[in-house]
């Protein structure tokens, strides 16, 4: 294979990188004008308006060139072979990671569009770059079955995220939250790493194919087991996987929202499909039983454990909490324990749930985090006294963010309702005697609680009475002057998660086809 035939295999990487160039070259072009803008502002009041039209000119170019390069890069998806394989495993192209390059492109998508929002972005070019190379490493994980690559793949993406998560000079709670994420991620990494590294001591190889036929054939090592254990700890401090999630609360709250948008959906997305190729098909024969009846030692009790904690702390915790980042932050560990419940469930079916629900949470989560850009924006904060009566001020932005938080609920007809109940059921059905059910019913019970918090939000949305100044009214985003790009993303985002509740079979025979 010659260089050529590789770059054809590898164009949406490669499309990704040109466009990040791009971005930053674009940035550091427009951002000169922006900065003599700035000084003459400063040194003539006549001069100051032209400061912001400046700045939003230099997003506004920054943010197409971005959008065109993902949008290129999920047409370069599109076309490439059904099946092909490089360097044993280093690049891997079958239908899943080709359906999930698509969906990680499409969230990173609407994540750039998300930043026309946020004001915090003073150097879009370099924020929009750091964002298309943390697109480059999800690829990455989500193109391979080595596990190299994964680790690579890892730390491109988290490396990227450590600078967005810590953007925005002017918020010292931005530096906090990165410098928190920076110092617990490098732990984790190596945590993954020196995982990995007595996986392949005790196999002899990198592929995951490789490793899982390796472990058919010879017993559970005790060493082995610890590899396997310090591996699944890195991952889960990567879906923030409680008690690997202290983190979270911070970054959510203290980075910028589309900071935290990415962090919570594509990394998730891109981190279930690794961890589910490395239990299911690398650790396979290790697979153990998490049963109530007959526990086997294995990889499924640990993420079972994983599970538990994470559904019982996260839904706790953020009954507590009067700050709406901070409250998706602790759902977040919450949904990561119902995500989980598939993977231990196992199988083409346990792992398909598992799939939908990241996908489709996913998408509901960047949806939320744009209503509360938006109201952040134009109130200065996102507390819940932000939003009070948002429904007199904004119909169709409380709409939206109803539909995302009922959706996050798991009420019907929305998409979570039917990701809950295909995990659920998948569960239920795993092993022999309803083995699972105490997992279930632990995850049923979360979901009540949850419903609690959720409605709290809705409540002062559309109850409470307006405690917002009336100099700054929110009903502008959607009014006259309001931007119409956010409008329909927010309207497009709220659509998909209604047809996917209602028309799931959709998604789920794509995701099912790809298992083949």
């Amino acid at each position: 294979m010659n260089y050529l035939d590789l770059l054809k295999l590898a164009s949406p990487e490669a499309i990704i990188a040109v466009t990040a160039l791009a971005v930053l070259a674009v940035g550091l072009t427009t951002g000169r004008g922006t900065v003599e803008a700035a000084v003459s502002a400063a040194r003539s009041k006549a001069g100051a308006g032209d400061t912001p039209a400046t700045g939003a000119t230099a997003s506004a170019i920054c943010s197409a060139v971005a959008a065109f390069g993902l949008a290129l890069a999920i047409g370069a998806v599109m076309m490439l072979p059904r099946q092909a394989t490089l360097f044993q495993g280093m690049l891997v192209i079958t239908p899943l990671t080709s359906l999930f390059k698509i969906i990680c492109l499409a969230l990173a998508f609407f994540t750039v569009i998300l930043t026309r929002s946020d004001r915090s972005a003073r150097n879009p070019g370099e924020y929009l770059a750091m964002l298309l190379l943390a697109t480059i490493g999800l690829l990455l994980l989500v193109g391979t079955e080595e596990l190299l690559m994964i680790f690579i793949g890892l730390e491109l993406t988290s490396l990227s995220l450590y600078v967005m998560a810590a953007f925005d000079k002017t918020d010292v709670r931005s530096a906090e939250a990165g410098l928190k994420y920076f110092l617990f991620g490098s732990t984790a990494s190596a945590f993954t790493l020196f995982g990995l590294s007595l996986i392949y001591g005790m196999s002899g190889t990198t592929g995951l194919a490789a490793i899982g036929q390796k472990l058919a054939t010879q017993p559970i090592q005790p060493l082995l087991f610890v590899g396997i254990v310090m591996t699944l700890v890195g991952l889960a401090f990567k879906i923030a996987a409680a008690p690997f999630h202290l983190w979270a609360p911070d970054a959510y709250q203290g980075a910028p929202v589309p900071s935290a948008a990415f962090i919570a959906s594509g990394s998730k997305v891109a981190s279930f499909v690794v961890l589910g190729k490395i239990v299911l098909v690398g650790f396979a024969p290790v697979h153990g039983s998490a049963a109530w009846h007959v526990v086997i030692a294995g990889w499924s009790p640990v993420l079972a454990a994983l599970a538990a904690l994470s559904i019982v702390i996260g839904n706790l915790v953020a009954l507590a909490q009067t700050n709406v980042r901070r409250l998706l932050a602790y759902s977040a560990v919450a949904h990561a324990g119902y995500t989980l419940l598939g993977l231990v469930a196992g199988g083409r079916e346990g792992f398909s749930a598992t799939l939908f629900y990241t996908t489709v949470y996913a998408f509901t989560l960047v949806g939320a985090f744009g209503v509360v850009a938006l109201v952040r924006r134009e109130t200065g904060g996102d507390d819940l006294t932000n939003f009070s009566a948002l429904s007199s001020r904004s119909p169709l932005l409380a709409g939206c963010m109803a539909i995302f938080l009922l959706s996050l609920a798991g009420l019907p007809p929305l998409a979570g309702f039917f990701g809950k109940f295909y995990l659920f059921s998948v569960a239920l059905r795993a092993g022999a005697n309803h083995g699972l059910l105490w997992l279930v019913a632990l995850a049923l019970l979360g979901s009540f609680i949850s419903l609690y918090y959720y409605l709290i939000v809705l409540k002062v949305i559309f109850v409470d009475e307006k405690s917002q100044p009336e100099t700054s009214p929110v009903r502008t985003i959607f009014g006259e002057d309001g931007d119409f790009l956010q409008r329909v993303t927010l309207t497009v985002l709220a659509g998909m998660v209604v047809f996917f509740g209602i028309m799931p079979t959709m998604l789920v025979a794509q995701i099912l086809a790809a298992l083949l």
